[in-house]
C-alpha cells in the first residue's frame, strides 16, 4: 500500500465549486486513487453539511427619557416579618432607600433577595410590619414572572404599539432595535420569543416610560452580551433609584452604590459599591459570574 504524507483536509460539500478551498485537497485524492478506504473517507467527509455561524445582532443606541424626580425616601420597611410556611425569612426588618441610592441585594441563595424585592414591589405581603412608598414614587418592577405576562399572539411592535399609543412609529422602531428587535424582527409573536428575547421586550416596556425607582430581579439573565451593555449604560445615566439582585459581577459594579448583604445575623449594609464591598470584605459574594 502506498504510503501517505499529505494531512487528511476536511471539506465539505459546498466547497467543491471553490478551486482555491479545493488546491489542498486535489494532490491528496490523486495520491489516494488507488486507496480505497481512504477514498471512502474522503466522499465521507465532502458530504459534510456547511454550517453557517450565527450573526452577531446589533443593539442600536437610544436615549431614554429622564426619570421624573422623587422625594428623598423612596420606600421605608418597618419591623417586617415575612416567613413561608415554618420558615422565618424576616423578623424585625427595618431599611430605608434614599433617592438616587443604587442598592444591590447580595446573599446566598434562600437568603431572601428575591422576597425583598417582592415585598417592595407589592407583589408579596409582610406578615407583619410596614413597607412604605415615599412621595411621587413611579415603581418599575422586572421580575422573571413578567416575561409570562405577554400577550402570546402580539407581536413584538403591536405590544410596545398598545403600550405607547401616542408614540411615533419611528420612535417605536428605535426603542425595538436599542433592545435588538430590527427589521422583520418586531413582526415576531411573543408566543415564539425565546427567554431572552422576552427579557428584552419587557426591559423596553418599562424603560422607555421611565419610573424614578427601578427593582430588578435577575435584570440580566436571558440578555446577551450586547443588550447588557446597551442596558448598562442606559442605567448608569439613569437618575432615579435602584434596588437590584443580580449575579452578573459587570452589572453589579458597574451600577451599585451601595450594599445590601442578606444574612442569617440580618442585613449588612456597606457604603460605597460592590468593588468597594468586595475590597471591604476581601471576598465576592456567591454564586457570581462573569
Amino acid at each position: 500500500m502506498q504510503r501517505i504524507d499529505q494531512p487528511v483536509v476536511f471539506v465539505r460539500h459546498d466547497d467543491r465549486r471553490d478551486p482555491q478551498q479545493l488546491g489542498s485537497l486535489r494532490p491528496f485524492k490523486a495520491r489516494a486513487s488507488h486507496t480505497a478506504p481512504v477514498q471512502g473517507r474522503v466522499k465521507k467527509l465532502e458530504k459534510i453539511d456547511r454550517v453557517e455561524p450565527p450573526k452577531r445582532r446589533q443593539s442600536v443606541a437610544f436615549d431614554f427619557a429622564p426619570a421624573p424626580r422623587s422625594g428623598e425616601d423612596v420606600v421605608n420597611l418597618r419591623g417586617v416579618h415575612k416567613g413561608y410556611g415554618g420558615r422565618v425569612i424576616y423578623e424585625g426588618l427595618d431599611l430605608l432607600v434614599r433617592r438616587r441610592e443604587r442598592c444591590c441585594v447580595l446573599g446566598v441563595n434562600g437568603a431572601g433577595k428575591s422576597t425583598l424585592l417582592r415585598l417592595v414591589a407589592g407583589a408579596t405581603e409582610p406578615d407583619a410590619g410596614s413597607v412604605t412608598l415615599g412621595g411621587s414614587v413611579k415603581m418599575g418592577y422586572f421580575a422573571q414572572h413578567a416575561m409570562d405576562l405577554l400577550e402570546g399572539e402580539s407581536s413584538v411592535f403591536e405590544t410596545l404599539e398598545g403600550a405607547f399609543p401616542r408614540a411615533g412609529q419611528g420612535s417605536l422602531r428605535s426603542l425595538a432595535g436599542a433592545f435588538g428587535f430590527s427589521g422583520d424582527e418586531v413582526e415576531k409573536r411573543c408566543r415564539v420569543l425565546s427567554g431572552g428575547e422576552k427579557a428584552r421586550l419587557v426591559m423596553a416596556l418599562m424603560l422607555y416610560d421611565p419610573p424614578n425607582f427601578l427593582v430588578l430581579d435577575e435584570p440580566t439573565n436571558h440578555l446577551d452580551i450586547a443588550t447588557k451593555e446597551m442596558l448598562i449604560g442606559a442605567l448608569s445615566s439613569f437618575e432615579g433609584t435602584m434596588l437590584f439582585v443580580s449575579h452578573d459581577r459587570h452589572f453589579l459594579a458597574a451600577l451599585s452604590n451601595r450594599v445590601l448583604e442578606l444574612t442569617p445575623e440580618g442585613i449588612h449594609q456597606y457604603g460605597g459599591g460592590y468593588t468597594e464591598y468586595v475590597a471591604r470584605t476581601g471576598h465576592e459574594a456567591p454564586g457570581l459570574h462573569a
